[in-house]
């Protein structure tokens, strides 16, 4: 199961808060996780194995919504920021709409990204 994880800078530490609560799921075998380029450098620091791509205002959020719409990606955890303007917002709706399109779970806050993550511990993937 492919998991990405996303977070706007004012969110990151929110991030790693969830991640860390949650890190013997986001541990497990058989879970992948992808991740802009500083969301993802942050949680392999915290010891996750994450695959990287760019960071979001550099097209991070368009690859990660590209592999969405090639049915690659299974879940998206992204700690959006509403209260500041984001250069990429575009981007960001794109990945959304993809997840729309596509019936990909779609975190934007971590209540709704911890019941999806403890849907993953009570019923697997």
């Amino acid at each position: 199961m492919e998991i990405a994880i996303i977070a706007h800078d004012g969110k990151k530490d929110e991030m790693l808060v969830f991640l860390n609560h949650y890190i013997e799921i986001f541990k497990q075998e058989h879970i992948q996780l992808i991740a802009t380029g500083t969301t993802g450098k942050r949680a392999e620091e915290m010891g996750l194995k994450v695959h990287r791509y760019l960071s979001g205002p550099l097209g991070g959020d368009a690859q990660i919504a590209a592999r969405v719409a090639e049915g690659k990606t299974n879940m998206v955890l992204f700690f959006r920021d509403p209260l500041n303007a984001h250069p990429h917002e575009p981007d960001i709706m794109m990945l959304m709409r993809q997840c729309d399109v596509h019936n990909v779970p779609l975190a934007s806050n971590p209540a709704t990204a911890e019941l999806l993550i403890q849907s993953i511990a009570l019923f697997g993937e």
